[in-house]
């Protein structure tokens, strides 16, 4: 679980995380940091890598669940993280219905 100050991520999650009340900060922080690495503007996207880290970065992308990451998404951030080389980004996380 990742742990992250709740201070950095409230606005991203005001901003990125739209179902939820605006102030009613309920979502984990990887899902918050994923959402923002998945559909965040420049800008934010910057913000949030500089605030929480590449490490932080790569722990959410290598646990992400099916849904968080759409196919642009996923390929920039193994590209840019270093976790894996041109053409060879592995398959998004799949849901699994039992």
């Amino acid at each position: 679980m990742i742990r992250i100050n709740q201070e950095i991520l409230k606005p991203f999650a005001d901003k990125y995380i739209w179902w939820k009340t605006p102030g009613g900060f309920s979502v984990a922080p990887e899902r918050v940091i994923a959402q923002v690495m998945n559909i965040g503007d420049h800008a934010d996207v910057q913000l949030l890598a500089s605030q929480v880290g590449d490490d932080v970065l790569r722990e959410v992308l290598t646990q992400a669940e099916a849904g968080w990451f759409n196919d642009r998404s996923w390929a920039y951030w193994h590209y840019r993280l270093g976790l894996s080389e041109v053409d060879q980004v592995p398959p998004l996380p799949m849901r699994m219905f039992k």
